[in-house]
């Protein structure tokens, strides 16, 4: 028996990713066409926003939580969340979560660490870049993070905020997410985390100046390993 997998979703295009990588790379572990049980509960992305445009991470605590009850009762054994930017609220949901999570930088982290990146430069919205949720965990096993520069943040948060969560993929968005991360290879760093979920719809190993950290698809490998194995 697999562990059913609960998706605590935020915004559409990133949690499509993760469920789909959930349900296609089952096979690989399971046999053809198989994948665990998953069920996803996707509040107003507009409700997220308020809450993080006011600062309010109690508020979008309350929105993971409401998820993860509603998840917990139509039977999921532990939950993921595919969207970074919300990770900030976690501490506040995980005490009185009814069932265990994964977080996403943990994995993100993990697997940096186990391919030997030293210093990490970090893509994602502009409340998840300011945050600490990814240097406090790239810290933890000896990690650097290194953000963009202002104007970089504010252009590439637009792109993910106008754009990518439409699923519009624009060429000159593209182009200004690789330049980006070449200015984040003349710092110094040696790997880019997509620490946005939609980010890896556009930019792969295959078009970075980088090699890529794409946190949507490692959590949801992170995912089926623990639903397969049990922990």
């Amino acid at each position: 028996m697999t562990q059913h997998i609960g998706i605590v979703a935020c915004s559409a295009e990133g949690a499509s990713l993760c469920y789909r990588t959930i349900c296609a790379e089952g096979a690989s572990l399971l046999g053809p066409h198989a994948h665990p049980e998953v069920t996803m509960h996707t509040p107003s992305l507009a409700d997220y926003v308020t809450c993080l445009d006011a600062g309010d991470m109690q508020g979008v605590g309350a929105l993971m939580l409401a998820s993860a009850e509603k998840l917990a009762k139509v039977g999921a054994d532990f939950l993921i969340c595919p969207d970074n930017t919300i990770h900030q609220a976690l501490d506040h949901v995980a005490p009185r979560s009814p069932l265990p999570w994964l977080h996403i930088a943990d994995v993100v982290a993990g697997e940096a660490a186990e391919r030997g990146f030293r210093r990490l430069g970090l893509t994602g919205t502009r409340w998840l870049v300011k945050s600490d949720v990814y240097p406090d965990k790239l810290a933890a096993v000896g990690l650097q993070c290194v953000r963009p520069s202002e104007s970089d943040i504010a252009e590439t948060n637009r792109i993910i905020m106008d754009e990518l969560v439409y699923g519009e993929f624009k060429p000159e968005s593209v182009t200004y997410f690789q330049q980006t991360m070449g200015r984040l290879h003349d710092d110094g760093c040696d790997a880019v985390i997509l620490g946005c979920t939609e980010i890896p719809l556009i930019i792969d190993d295959g078009n970075s100046p980088l090699p890529t950290l794409d946190s949507t698809r490692l959590l949801a490998r992170a995912a089926l390993r623990r639903a397969v194995n049990g922990a």
